[in-house]
C-alpha cells in the first residue's frame, strides 16, 4: 500500500504527539518495508532538513496551521473531497487531531487523550474547533486508534462512535530512554548543578499538570528531610500564574530547581540521578514522563487517575493526584525506604520494557491491512 502520515507533530516538534509521530513513523519503516509510507506536513517553509524525512517521499503544504484547518473544515462541512491533496495515497493515517475529508481514502485517526473538553487546558478558539470538528473526524475515520483503555473509555462516554472501531494500541518507549552510567549522572548534575538528592518533575506547567500540589508536598517533604531537593524540568505554559503564586507563599522560590531547557540526550541521566519521579497530572491520554522515568531506573510515584495506572502497572505507588498529604507520604515512603526503593527499580524497568515501537508499530501495520482499499 502506499500510506500517508500527516508527520506535522514530529517535525514541528509538538512535544507528546511529535514524538508519537515520529517514533511510529520510523518503525512502521523499519518493520514493513513491504508499505511505501509518504510523509504529509503543512507549514513547510518552516521544517528544516531532517533524517526523519531523508530517502521517503513527502507531501509538503505551505499553509499554517489557522488556515489548514480552515480547509478541512470547509471541506467537511461543504462534503468537498481533498482527494487530489493526497495523489495516489490508498490510506492516510491523521496523527495530529486532524482528518482531511475524502470518502476515496481510507483513513486512521490517532486520538490521543480528550483534554480540549476541559476548559483550562485548550486556547478557546482551538477548543471550539476541536469540539466542532470532532464528532466529524471520528465518523469520517475507518477505524480509530486510541493510546491508552482510559482514552476509549472517554471516547465512549462522550461520542456516539462503535466500539469496535476504536483499537487501543499503546505508544512505546524511545530507546535511548534506559540507566545512564555513573559518569554521565555526575556530569549531567555539574552541567545542572544538581543537589545530591532530589524529587523530579518533567512537564510543561500548566494547571493539568498539578504542580501546585507537589509543591505543597515537596513543602512537607523538606520538614522532614530539609536536605532533599526538588528540581521541575519544563516550560512556563497556559495558566501558570498561580503555580508561582504558590511558589512564592510556601516560601520556596530558592528551594526549588528550573533547569530551563534540558537537551532530550540529557534526559536519562537526569531520571536517572533523582531520588523519586514524581507525576501528579489530573488528566493524561497516557504520560510518557513516567514511563521514561522508569525505564532509567527510577522509582515513580504519579496519580492514580486517568491512564497513569496502565502505564506504572504496580511498578509505582498512585495516589489522588490532589491530596497533597497522600502525595507527602508517598515520596517520603520512596525517600525513606531504601528496599522499597530498590523494588520499584526492578519492577519499574520491566514495565517499561513491555512498551515498545516495533509492538506499536506492528499493531497498526496489522490494522492497515485490516483496511482494504477502495
Amino acid at each position: 500500500m502506499r500510506i500517508c502520515l500527516d508527520l506535522s507533530p514530529a517535525v514541528h516538534r509538538r512535544a507528546g504527539i511529535g514524538r508519537y509521530a515520529q517514533e511510529l513513523f520510523l518503525a512502521l519503516r523499519r518493520i514493513t518495508p513491504e508499505h511505501e509510507y509518504v510523509a504529509f506536513f503543512n507549514r513547510a517553509a518552516e521544517v528544516h532538513p531532517t533524517p526523519l524525512l531523508e530517502q521517503v517521499a513527502t507531501l509538503p503544504r505551505s499553509w499554517n496551521d489557522k488556515p489548514w484547518r480552515l480547509r478541512v473544515l470547509l471541506a467537511h462541512l461543504m462534503r468537498a473531497t481533498q482527494k487530489p491533496l493526497f495523489p495516489n495515497i490508498e490510506l492516510f493515517h491523521a496523527t495530529d487531531h486532524l482528518l482531511p475529508y475524502f470518502n476515496e481514502i481510507r483513513s486512521i485517526f490517532t486520538l490521543y487523550d480528550l483534554t480540549f473538553l476541559f476548559t483550562d487546558t485548550h486556547a478557546l478558539l482551538n477548543r471550539l474547533y476541536m469540539r466542532w470538528m470532532m464528532p466529524r473526524f471520528l465518523h469520517q475515520a475507518d477505524a480509530i486508534t486510541v493510546i491508552s483503555t482510559s482514552t476509549k473509555r472517554d471516547v465512549l462516554h462522550y461520542y456516539a462512535v462503535d466500539e469496535h472501531k476504536i483499537h487501543v494500541i499503546y505508544p512505546g518507549n524511545t530507546a535511548h530512554f534506559r540507566p545512564a552510567s555513573s559518569e554521565a549522572i555526575t556530569q549531567v548534575c555539574i552541567d545542572y548543578k544538581l543537589p545530591q538528592s532530589f524529587i523530579l518533575a518533567v512537564g510543561t506547567i500548566e494547571p493539568r499538570k498539578n504542580f501546585i500540589t507537589l509543591l505543597r508536598a515537596y513543602h512537607q517533604v523538606r520538614q522532614a528531610m530539609p536536605e532533599i531537593g526538588l528540581v521541575i524540568v519544563g516550560k512556563r505554559g497556559w495558566r501558570s500564574e498561580s503555580f508561582y503564586t504558590e511558589l512564592r507563599a510556601l516560601g520556596l522560590e530558592n528551594q526549588v530547581i528550573f533547569p530551563g531547557f534540558v537537551a532530550d540526550a540529557d534526559l536519562p541521566a537526569l531520571y536517572s540521578a533523582a531520588s523519586v519521579f514524581v507525576y501528579p497530572s489530573l488528566y493524561e491520554g497516557f504520560g510518557f514522563p513516567p514511563l521514561e522515568a522508569m525505564a532509567c531506573g527510577t522509582p515513580v510515584v504519579t496519580s492514580n487517575t486517568s491512564s497513569l495506572p496502565e502505564v506504572v502497572g504496580d511498578a509505582g505507588l498512585l495516589v489522588a493526584p490532589q491530596d497533597a498529604q497522600a502525595l507527602t507520604t508517598a515520596i517520603q515512603k520512596v525517600l525513606s525506604t531504601p528496599d522499597l526503593a530498590r523494588e520499584m527499580r526492578y519492577k519499574g524497568l520491566h514495565q517499561a520494557a513491555q512498551f515498545t515501537w516495533e509492538k506499536t508499530a506492528a499493531a497498526t501495520a496489522a490494522l492497515y491491512e485490516q483496511i482494504t482499499p477502495i
